[in-house]
Order: C-alpha cells, then sequence, then structure tokens
C-alpha cells in the first residue's frame, strides 16, 4: 500500500473563465438513437419520462432543458414520434426541445392557484399524446429500486396523480413497467457513458466546482463568516445540483442545511461542498495550522482519518482503469479502509452527469465493468467518532485510447487542461494514474488536513 506523507507541495492548478462546450445535433442524435434501441430491446411501444426539477436528468438529456418548478412529462413512441407534457409556465420552452416534439398542454402540472381551465381530464390529454391502445408501456423516473424486491419493475416514483391517469389513458390489458434503467442501469443504460462532447460539456462543471472550491479553501480564516466563504463557490450563475455547503464546527445546528452567519474559530472542524452538472468537489478537515492547534481528544487526526482516508483514495484512483469490476473497486476500499472500523457505508464511487449521483457500479459482487466514456466520482466517505471527517470528493472520465484521441483532437485545450493535471498529480503527488484515467476536476488527489496552512498536504512518497 502507498505510503502518505504530510509535506510542502505547491496547490493544483485552476483554471479561470473556461468556455462552455454545447451539446451538438450529433450528441443529442445519437442520446435518442440510443433510447430508441432500448426500448426496442424490451419491446416498449412507448415510453414516458417524468420530470421535476430535482430529477429531471433522463427528462432533459432527450429535450437539453428541465421543466423547472412544474412538473413535465416526456412521451416517446417507438417510431421516435415524441410529445411534450407541459404546465402552463413551460409551454414555451416546447419549442427549444433538442428532440423535436409536438406539445400538449396539462395545467395540472402548473403551480397553485394558476389557471386551470380546460374541458379535458388529464387522461384526455395522455391520450393526446398518443397514450391509447400501446400493449407494453416504459415509464422512467429517477430511481432503479434495487434490492431484495420482488418485482423492481412495478415499482413506480411519479406523482400517483399521472399514475393514476395513465392507468386510465390506457386499456386494462396495456403492461405498465419500470423503465428508468433504459437511462441510468450501471450496466447498459444509456446515460452511464458519454462522447467526447458529453466529456467536454461535463468537464466545464467539474473544473467550476474544483475552482470555485480551491479559491474558498484558500480563503478560510478565522473569524470570517461561513457566508463569505460560500459566496466564492457561487460560480459564473450556473446551478447546482446539490445543497451548496460552507459549514463550521457542528453541522445541521437547529435543523439549518445552508450556509450561516457563523463565523469561523480556530479547531473546528470544517465541511465544503460544491458541485455543477458534470462533477462535484467535497473536502472536509480542520481550521488549524497544525496539529499542535488540535484539540487533545483529535490530536492523532492525521494518523486515525487523514491518511487511512488519504492511502484508500490514492489505492482508488491508481486501481481504475477500463474493465476492471465494480466488485473489485469494492473489495479494494474494504480492505485498505475497512468498514467496521471507518463505518463508510455507501458506495466508494459512483457516476455523475447531470446529476450529481446517476447510478453506481461500485458495490458487493457487481460483475459490472467500468467502462470507457463513464463519469466516476471518488465518494469515500470515512466516519471515526468524536473526529472530523476527510473528503476530497473530485471527478475523472475513463477513456479508452479511441476515445483519448478523439477528445485530443476535437478538444485540444480540454486535453492541455487533463494532461496538466495528470502530470500534477504523477509529479506532485506521486500518483500513479492509469492512462485511461482523466482527471476532469483540478483538485483530484490534493488533501490539505490542516485548513489554516495552506502549503501542506498529503501525498505519497
Amino acid at each position: 500500500m502507498p505510503n502518505i506523507t504530510l509535506t510542502t507541495i505547491k496547490q493544483p492548478e485552476i483554471y479561470l473563465n473556461v468556455p462552455s462546450v454545447g451539446l451538438n445535433d450529433r450528441t443529442i442524435q445519437e442520446r435518442l438513437r440510443k433510447i430508441l434501441q432500448g426500448m426496442a430491446q424490451q419491446n416498449f411501444d412507448s415510453l414516458v419520462v417524468y420530470a421535476d426539477k430535482e430529477h429531471g436528468g433522463n427528462f432533459e438529456y432527450l429535450t437539453g432543458f428541465i421543466p423547472r418548478f412544474e412538473e413535465g412529462l416526456l412521451v416517446l413512441h417507438k417510431n421516435g414520434e415524441a410529445v411534450l407534457v407541459l404546465g402552463n409556465e413551460n409551454l414555451k420552452l416546447a419549442q427549444f426541445s433538442r428532440t423535436p416534439a409536438k406539445v400538449v398542454h396539462a395545467p395540472w402540472f402548473s403551480l397553485p392557484n394558476q389557471p386551470m381551465d380546460t374541458a379535458l381530464s388529464l387522461t384526455d390529454v395522455l391520450k393526446q399524446a398518443g397514450l391509447d391502445g400501446q400493449q407494453r408501456v416504459g415509464i422512467a423516473g429517477w430511481k432503479l429500486f434495487t434490492g431484495n424486491h420482488d418485482n423492481n419493475s412495478s415499482l413506480f416514483d411519479i406523482p400517483t396523480f399521472i399514475f393514476h391517469a395513465l392507468q386510465a389513458a390506457l386499456t386494462p390489458e396495456c403492461e405498465l413497467l419500470n423503465a428508468t434503467g433504459l437511462f441510468i442501469s450501471p450496466r447498459n443504460g444509456a446515460r452511464i457513458i458519454n462522447n467526447a462532447n458529453e466529456i467536454a460539456h461535463y468537464e466545464y462543471g467539474a473544473n467550476l466546482a474544483s475552482t470555485a472550491a480551491l479559491t474558498a479553501l484558500n480563503a478560510i480564516d478565522l473569524g470570517k463568516t461561513e457566508k463569505s466563504i460560500a459566496a466564492l463557490l457561487a460560480a459564473e450563475g450556473q446551478a447546482n445540483n446539490v445543497v451548496t455547503i460552507a459549514a463550521t464546527g457542528d453541522r445541521f445546528e437547529n435543523a439549518n442545511l445552508y450556509p450561516s452567519d457563523k463565523h469561523i474559530q480556530q479547531g473546528d472542524k470544517f465541511s465544503l461542498t460544491v458541485s455543477y452538472k458534470g462533477g462535484l468537489t467535497s473536502r472536509a478537515a480542520y481550521v488549524v495550522s497544525s496539529a499542535d492547534e488540535l484539540h487533545p481528544y483529535v490530536k492523532d487526526y492525521l494518523d486515525v482519518v487523514a491518511i487511512p482516508y488519504y492511502r484508500a483514495v490514492v489505492s482508488w484512483l491508481e486501481k481504475m482503469h477500463v474493465g476492471v469490476k465494480g466488485h473489485e473497486v469494492y473489495e479494494l476500499i474494504e480492505r485498505v479502509l475497512p468498514k467496521d472500523e471507518y463505518h463508510w457505508h455507501l458506495n466508494p464511487g459512483h457516476l455523475v452527469a447531470d446529476e450529481e449521483w446517476l447510478c453506481s457500479p461500485i458495490y458487493p459482487a457487481s460483475d459490472i465493468p467500468l467502462s470507457s466514456g463513464m463519469l466516476l466520482q471518488i465518494d469515500i466517505i470515512p466516519s471515526r467518532k468524536g473526529y472530523a471527517g476527510a473528503s476530497i470528493e473530485d471527478t475523472v472520465a475513463l477513456a479508452d485510447k479511441a476515445l483519448r484521441e478523439q477528445i485530443k483532437t476535437d478538444y485540444p485545450e480540454l486535453w492541455q487542461r487533463i494532461s496538466a493535471r495528470r502530470e500534477y498529480i504523477s509529479n506532485v503527488l506521486n500518483i500513479q494514474l492509469h492512462e485511461d484515467v482523466l482527471p476532469l476536476s483540478n483538485t483530484v488527489g490534493y488533501l490539505r488536513p490542516y485548513l489554516l496552512n495552506k502549503d501542506l498536504a498529503l501525498a505519497c512518497q
């Protein structure tokens, strides 16, 4: 296992004012083709894709937008015809859908007390969308319902009023099935594999989050407020896909989830998280300059929490390559950072996209091979009673030679950033990445356990 030391090293480079990369028409057409092929394989006549602000990724995958503060449906038929079912304030977005679609109005999806004048029922509207006479229809929400259920395909995570209207629109003989896996199954979902255009699109968010996070880490000082640090995490007006965290001392006091006016004090635990489409960056450590400034009962934090955690992250990074199976990664972390001792309980790594957590191929007994085009977030969460946590969550992509060459050709500036990040990880942190691993975050592998000392960080010897 790697030998870890606390040493003086330079900080990673950050990249400001990086242009966004839009999804091109070819990518949208490829996305639609993958979903239609999946529908054909499962013999679906039609697919109903649900969306709201929190759960719009599958809808957005084909349309390019989410229905914001309303619900929305995308009805996709096996012949490729698409119909959008939208509330009052999203009707105007239908004309911009990246997948051309007809539109029908469902005022029930609108905000309370808005006009709902219509002679039609929701069942009638769904029939207008072409849901009438099908034999087999898939419903895509956002959950896979993995576990020990007898029949996961008959569990649905859409509002009851929509589900009942669907049932009424279709014949009793029509089979309704959970089809979320078409999009996000970690084995064969359409969204788990990204092309060069998609990787460039999502790298924008990973770069943005890691740049903002390092800027905020460098601003942490005694007497400042959580809000003053959190303000540095609000980057380029982009929408966050998780709640932003800048928390000093004990988190969640008075059930508060958000940055407050609390002042940073010496010896505080500190948690920081920011995430945009394509990548989250998270850090957790102590507000001190050295171990001498820690409370006596946590003076051994470096040896008890930070170094064992960092060793697990290094092992994770050096294990990653196309073809490694999910169970191999899980077993590696169990071996290096035993769950019984460090009390992590989620998947040690998962996929990202528009959502911070898409799905995960990393779990016990998973025979799913990690594939070229996957975007993975380092997500190992240790917990030792009485101690602060440790966290360096960031995002990497996996890319085989063909995909790497495509990125290098189509997005040379992106390739330069990736190459510089790899060089830093290799030459400064002494972490040896497989050539398949492309860091999308600037701070991959960078951990400062003592936040007031900007020069000290952990590295491999």
